[in-house]
């Protein structure tokens, strides 16, 4: 692969990227999609219904040679483990200062030399009526693209999928909706359902 077409988001090791195309291999799951050019990105992890879910979303980023970021409450970044939770992505936030998250987040991104912060927008892993709107909030403050990930159980693939910037909520709810509709989850019985509550407020 040459210099020009290398992704410019930042990479995990090689090390990481050879264990975990082994360990999807041999679990019979493949990987597809093409790695957006970004500096940062905002990356929807859904469905979301299994304790699995994470084990295969991070198996298929560093198959993607994708470095993720994900969200901790700051209280588990204590001393030495804090230092293990930081190398392995982890953002600590405080989530009783939950209005400036967005801001503060959006600072965050915007300062760093890239973060591809991974947020699954159901919150659980059983079925909820609305979808959080954080995902879509962050990378609007930050002005970076969200891309859709998706594992399909009735497949065994994991995949990235359309990569856009929010522009206007309804219209890309509409095409996030479209996207993952179809999408199998491990237990289609919790699957979400796909819609954030401030979409109540443009009817």
């Amino acid at each position: 692969m040459s210099e020009e077409s290398e992704p410019s988001l930042h990479q995990c090791s090689y090390f990481a990227h050879v264990i975990d195309k082994m360990f999807m291999r041999l679990a019979g799951w493949r990987t597809t999609g093409e790695v957006p050019r970004a500096h940062s990105v905002v990356i929807i992890a859904a469905p979301h219904t299994s304790n699995w879910d994470f084990i295969y979303l991070v198996a298929a980023a560093y198959c993607f040679r994708i470095r993720i970021n994900w969200l901790g409450k700051n209280s588990l970044f204590f001393p030495v483990f804090g230092a293990f939770m930081r190398f392995m992505g982890g953002i600590p936030v405080d989530r009783s200062q939950a209005n400036n998250m967005v801001t503060d987040l959006a600072t965050r991104i915007r300062e760093s030399d890239g973060i591809n912060l991974v947020v699954p927008p159901s919150g659980t892993r059983a079925r909820t009526e609305y979808w959080k709107s954080g995902f879509y909030r962050i990378a609007e403050a930050a002005d970076i693209p969200m891309i859709c990930s998706y594992l399909d159980y009735a497949k065994k693939e994991a995949g990235l999928g359309p990569t856009f910037k929010p522009s206007n909520l309804g219209e890309d709810m509409d095409r996030i909706r479209a996207f993952y509709e179809p999408i199998a989850a491990k237990f289609p019985e919790n699957k979400s359902r796909i819609r954030l509550r401030e979409e109540d407020s443009l009817q």
